[in-house]
């Protein structure tokens, strides 16, 4: 409220301009009841008819004064309501970037969250608050503008009218107010509980293969239960209150008019004419009753929604006297169980480096926001198979481009069989080219138009001479794609890849990435268009390939298959077998205690012979 006082003191001329025009509107208001008195009283009942047609005429003239101020009156709303569209925006702007540099990624959840709520703030709250306020400022001051000319024009007529007519208008304002800051409280308490409804739906669709991988879904159907209700409790108590509404209308604007008509008799036996009563019945049914409806209506719902809208547009907003704000240091690692280490595997068999270590990794998008890997410190033998698993956010395909080269460690660094990995436009110190030293398969699969030999073959070094036929049908056997070979029309089909389902498209880059020289193979959730039965099929030939797998899994199913696994849980980070981690790591304990193990292809084939036969 204070806030929103000192925002209308810095701008004295847009309000004196709009209490200028609104006298104009007061005067109309005044003319309609006082000019129809005296046309009755003066004129028509006096049998003077010339007389009672001049004070229609000024009734109409007072018509067309009230239509000119109503029209300026909307250009100084305009001047109140864009500077505080303008100053959201700004308040909205700077709110965003301080979250985008300082918020703490929850797990489970994207960094986009928080861009996310500054679009909807600056693309839908700061519209309804521009509106809300714009709503207010007519609504009050109509409200104002018909209760001066009202009461002016029944003081002016005969004042014991001003009796009948501001008792119950005053006990129906009270009621108003007293009702006003619980109906705000419950619009707030509603548009929480649609916020947070919408952020669970968001972030359950966003994990979505996380949650069917791990067989969460009926922990996630009820948490969105649970939004829910409380969306449809919180809708609710809001309709209850809004009951109030019509209580206050009925007593300030309605009462008056049936205690005008029950007391007529009254009334005109104590002075009041009938010209004075029809201009008081005009007051109450043109003037006080449409603007305590807009009042109420206004201020109960426009003024509930500016009153939250403003509030959740100030809350934590950066304040501009404040010193910038501290990026807070990355947490501390906590104390690795016994038996377990953050490096999961030793050094090979004589002394042979490692096929792949980070040494104290960190990574983080921009030089100050918050690190997606902190300190990670790992070690995968030449020929070892590692499974990568977490919450969506956790940094698991930040993890596969650090170590394909390309993204590069804010601190730390990537160690390839003991040398120093590079990005992807040089080669190591002793000349092996990047795509020599390890292959990556992305969630997003890229094929392009030509013949499926040349997107099966563009990986393979240009110094080699190409491959026979037949090691490109052992590779695409081996990955399972020989169906869709076939369909292409073998080998020398043509690829077109808008022709091509997500599944298919990732069949092709698995046997792409199969023919590769690489002896590291990183697949991020490279199978997750895949049924089950084919992405261990694929894992199994990359496994079974020679060199080193790295899988970014997103069924758990891919766990189990792997030697280790790397459980990225912020400084909970955890690496083991899945027996290890299941006795040392909460996180992998959940994410596997919804999951059914899938039988082997072998097991299902005879299961189903022994249905048929």
């Amino acid at each position: 409220m204070r806030a929103g006082l000192r925002f209308l003191r810095r701008r004295p001329a847009a309000l004196w301009a709009l209490a200028g025009w609104s006298v104009l509107e007061a005067a109309h208001t005044f003319a309609l009841g006082f000019a129809l008195a005296r046309a009755l009283d003066a004129g028509f009942l006096a049998g003077r008819p010339a007389t009672g047609l001049w004070w229609l005429a000024a009734a109409g003239l007072g018509l067309l004064v009230g239509a000119l101020g109503t029209a300026r009156v909307y250009r100084q709303v305009a001047a109140l309501a864009e500077p505080l569209r303008d100053t959201l925006v700004r308040r909205v702007v700077e709110r965003g970037l301080c979250e985008a540099v300082t918020a703490t990624v929850a797990p489970g959840r994207g960094s986009g969250d928080a861009g996310t709520s500054s679009v909807s703030r600056l693309t839908h709250q700061v519209e309804i608050a521009r509106d809300s306020f714009a709503g207010v400022v007519m609504v009050s001051r109509s409200f104002a503008v018909s209760l001066a000319g009202t009461l002016a024009g029944l003081a002016a007529l005969a004042p014991p009218l001003l009796l009948v007519v501001l008792p119950p208008l005053a006990a129906g304002l009270i009621v108003f107010a007293v009702t006003l800051r619980p109906l705000a409280r419950r619009q707030r308490d509603f548009l929480v509980a649609d916020e947070e409804l919408a952020t669970e739906a968001g972030t359950a669709v966003r994990a979505l293969r996380d949650v069917a991988a791990c067989g969460a879904r009926q922990t996630v159907r009820g948490a969105l239960r649970r939004r829910v209700d409380a969306e449809r409790r919180a809708a609710d108590a809001l309709a209850y209150w809004g009951i109030a509404r019509a209580v206050a209308l009925g007593l300030g604007g309605r009462l008056p008019l049936v205690l005008l008509l029950a007391l007529a008799p009254w009334l005109l036996r104590h002075g009041v004419s009938a010209g004075e009563l029809a201009g008081a019945l005009t007051y109450l049914t043109q003037a006080l009753l449409p603007a305590l409806q807009g009042l109420v209506h206004g201020l109960g719902g426009a003024g509930a929604r500016l009153t939250v809208v403003i509030g959740r547009l100030r809350q934590g907003a950066p304040d501009p006297a404040a010193p910038e704000p501290v990026v807070p240091a990355p947490p501390a690692p906590e104390p690795v169980a016994p038996g377990f280490s953050r490096v999961p595997a030793p050094r090979g068999f004589g002394g042979a480096p490692p096929a792949l270590a980070l040494r104290d990794v960190s990574f983080a998008y921009g030089p100050a926001a918050r690190p997606v890997l902190c300190g990670l410190d790992l070690e995968v033998p030449a020929g070892g198979h590692l499974a990568v698993v977490g919450p969506s956010g956790a940094g698991k395909s930040t993890l596969a481009l650090l170590v394909a080269g390309l993204l590069r460690p804010s601190h730390g660094e990537v160690r390839l069989s003991g040398r120093t990995a590079t990005g992807t436009g040089t080669g190591s110190p002793d000349g092996v080219p990047p795509v020599e030293q390890r292959v990556l398969i992305p969630q997003e699969s890229y094929v392009f138009t030509g013949s499926v030999r040349e997107n099966l073959s563009c990986l393979l070094p240009g110094h080699c001479p190409p491959l026979p036929d037949a090691a490109l049908s052992s590779a695409v056997e081996a990955v399972g794609a020989q169906a869709l070979v076939r369909r292409l029309g073998g080998l020398a089909g043509q690829v077109e890849a808008a022709a091509l389902s997500a599944g298919e498209r990732q069949q092709v880059a698995l046997a792409r990435a199969y023919l590769s020289p690489a002896p590291l193979a990183v697949l991020d959730e490279a199978g997750s268009q895949l049924d089950p039965a084919a992405e261990e099929r694929a894992e199994s030939a990359f496994a079974q390939r020679g060199g080193t797998l790295v899988v970014i899994a997103h069924r758990i199913s891919s766990a189990l298959r792997a030697d280790r696994v790397l459980v990225l849980d912020g400084p909970r980070t955890r690496c083991g077998t899945h027996r290890e981690l299941l006795a040392g790591s909460p996180l992998y304990r959940d994410l596997t205690a919804g999951w059914a193990p899938h039988p082997p292809a072998a097991e299902r084939q005879t299961a189903g012979e022994g249905r048929t036969g």
